[in-house]
């Protein structure tokens, strides 16, 4: 059985994302998935869904939302005030809904994306093993006004749940992006390095889901052009204007500036709930902790 929820008012940007397509990059096909990928897990272990289960996105403003059927919801990432009913709901806590009950949002608290999960994830359509929206490989890539969207059935009796977990703030406010060398990194100059990591930057109002854009010139190299090469999520790229870009998780599949610099996942998370004008730093992962991070893949 599949129940539905009604999109009754518009947003900045809302849509389905669940873990993102993998392996068909060497189709030209984006990965996608949540951009805060943190926050979309956590979003789905809270409510014991599978973790790739698909939840909507929000960026900077929900929209108003009526549910047709009973089922179980929990908001995480950044809080924009909820409501159930006009009533304010707790972030990071599992809610009942009845048929009828209407979610929706106010002030944006801090953060920049939210997520919304449901007893056992959206069921929009799937392409290519993945819900994730993007234009061109799903039909829509963003949700509107009058939207009907199909979400699983929850035939249980709506039970009372205490799941509740508190994130960090420092998931949203930190100031340190931590990455690792780029494969051109080489390329800058002693002096490029130390500024590369000493500068603040600050983002520019360019900033989607296929990449961020910085604001402050950084210096330029001289043998600034690569054959072109792969880019993933994540990947800092500087232009021969002395732009940098980092590509997130609708970036391309290649690009020819080159890449000085690779952000860990936990740091693309971080990013995504950053947005214009908000300041940061690159701090260089040591390789203690890339190998600790390295192994931890491998552990069960």
């Amino acid at each position: 059985m599949v129940n539905n929820i009604l999109i009754l008012s518009d947003s900045l940007n809302t849509c389905v994302q669940d873990l993102g397509r993998k392996g068909y990059r060497s189709y030209g096909v984006p990965i996608s998935g949540a951009m805060d990928k943190y926050s979309a897990i956590l979003a789905n272990k809270l409510l014991n869904n599978e973790e790739g289960a698909s939840v909507l996105e929000m960026t900077l403003t929900g929209p108003k939302i009526l549910f047709e059927d009973h089922t179980l919801i929990v908001l995480t990432g950044a809080d924009m005030s909820p409501m159930l009913n006009g009533k304010p709901i707790t972030m990071n806590f599992v809610y009942a809904v009845n048929t009828s009950d209407v979610l929706s949002f106010g002030k944006l608290m801090f953060g920049t994306r939210t997520y919304l999960g449901v007893k056992g994830g959206f069921k929009t359509e799937k392409i290519l093993n993945s819900r994730s929206f993007y234009k061109g490989i799903t039909t829509k890539e963003r949700v509107d006004k009058g939207d009907r969207m199909a979400i699983a059935g929850y035939e249980k009796e709506l039970e009372v749940t205490s799941s509740k977990i508190k994130v960090k703030a420092s998931h949203f406010n930190t100031k340190k992006l931590e990455v690792t060398k780029g494969p051109e990194y080489n390329r800058l100059t002693k002096k490029q390095r130390e500024l590369l990591f000493s500068k603040r930057f600050k983002i520019d109002v360019q900033n989607d889901r296929m990449g961020y854009q910085i604001k402050n010139k950084f210096t330029t190299i001289k043998n600034n052009e690569i054959i072109t090469s792969i880019t993933i999520p994540g990947t800092v790229q500087l232009t021969p204007s002395g732009k940098l870009i980092i590509m997130m998780r609708d970036c391309p599949t290649t690009g020819g500036y080159p890449r000085i610099l690779q952000l860990t996942d936990i740091a693309i998370n971080q990013l995504a709930q950053k947005k214009e004008n908000d300041i940061f730093k690159f701090d260089l992962e040591s390789s203690f902790d890339f190998l600790g991070r390295l192994v931890s893949r491998f552990k069960d």
